[in-house]
This record gives C-alpha cells, structure tokens and sequence, in this order.
C-alpha cells in the first residue's frame, strides 16, 4: 500500500483532517476483525493470511499518517482545540489498529482451535466491538461541525448523545467479553493452558476495540465541557 496523503494536503480548511484520516484508517483495521474470526470457524487458512496482510497494510497507512501529525503540528499553531488534546485523541485512536495488529498477528501465527460453543459468540463479539469503533469514528467527523458551532448548540448535543450511546455499547461488548471469559475457563480442564491464556488474551483484546473507542468518545465529552 503506498503512502498515505502528505499532511499539508489532509489539512484543507479544516485542522481536523489528518485525525480524521487517521481513524478511518484504524476503523477500518477494526473492522477485518470479525472476517477473521469467520474465517479461523471456517479453518480458511489462507483467508485468515489475506487478511492479516490487509491488517498490517491497513495498519502500516494509519502509523504514516500519525507520524506526519506527530511530527509536524506546530507549537504555535492556532487550533481551536489544545494541541495536547488532539494529539491524546490521536493516541487513543492508534490503540484500535496496534490492537487489530495484534489480534491478526495471534491468529494466523499460531494455530486457534475455538473452543466449543464459542465460535458464534466471538463473532458477535468482534461486531458489536467493530461497530463501536464506527461509532466512534462518526463522532470524530463530527468536529468540524463542532468548531463552526464553537462547541456548543445543537451539534453539541447531538455529539454527547452519541458518545453517551458509545458508553452503553462499550458496556454491552464487556458483558459479551465476561460471558466469553467465563465460558473459556469452564472448559480449561479440556484446553491447553497455553492455549487458555491465549484466549483469555483475545477476548480481552477484542474488547480493548470497544473499550478504546468508547475513550476516544469520552476525550471529545472533556473537550466538550471546557
């Protein structure tokens, strides 16, 4: 995949833009996860080794895009909001793709037999955590109509009652991620121990999709009430 757009180029009338690009970057990351779980229920292979190229491409593109934010938002640069809020934002939204990379990397580095009766369920899972990251990235292209309104008004309400659903979501998939995790340690006497922690360790990276989503959510309800 090759570079992604030179930063003076993302910026446009809007000092937004490179953060946004970042987390369609990083959603879209994100959301490969559920194909590959579809895939390790298939034991598609060779599907499972597409996407995870698709992952680290993905992933590769959203790091480019940090840098060239990182290195050359200026100091001085007038900004609607702190510097240091934009770039806490963009932190957080860099946990989505590093987290996916991870996921992918597991998966089709070593061999994952799902446990029984998990298969459906981590699925599920893996969608309501990837629709939380397009929601939150809904919230995010929602800042340049926030600046025209001077974070305030109707936009403002609009965007506190997205991150508020956010939260419910996010609360919804640990449930989902409990109910897994508990699942897996009722069969631990028939699984591997390594492959026990492994698990436990996917489940949980799972939900850090949802739960990193949900903060970046949370950053834009501080910005918010300043």
């Amino acid at each position: 995949m090759g570079r992604s757009t030179p930063l003076s180029s993302l910026f446009g009338k809007s000092p937004f833009k490179p953060l946004q690009q970042h987390m369609r970057q990083v959603v879209e990351c994100a959301n490969e996860i559920p194909n590959m779980f579809i895939a390790l229920n298939a034991g598609d292979n060779n599907k499972i080794k597409e996407i995870k190229t698709r992952i680290d491409d993905l992933e590769i593109a959203a790091d480019d895009t940090k840098d060239q934010l990182r290195a050359h938002l200026p100091k001085s640069m007038f900004m609607p909001v702190d510097r240091r809020d934009l770039l806490e934002l963009l932190s957080l939204q860099d946990v989505i793709s590093d987290v996916s990379q991870d996921i992918a990397s597991l998966v089709s580095n070593r061999k994952m037999d799902i446990p029984v009766g998990m298969g459906d369920p981590l699925v599920e899972l893996s969608k309501s955590c990837a629709n939380v990251c397009d929601k939150a990235a809904e919230i995010i292209e929602s800042l340049d109509e926030l600046v025209e309104m001077g974070f305030s008004g109707r936009e403002s309400v609009r965007v506190l009652e997205m991150v508020d659903q956010l939260g419910k979501l996010e609360k919804e998939n640990r449930e989902k991620s409990s109910e897994l995790i508990r699942n897996l340690f009722a069969q631990e006497e028939k699984i591997n121990p390594v492959s026990v922690m492994l698990w436990y360790q996917m489940i949980n990276w799972v939900g850090d999709l949802s739960e990193s989503s949900a903060k970046v959510g949370d950053r834009l309800r501080l910005l918010l009430a300043r």
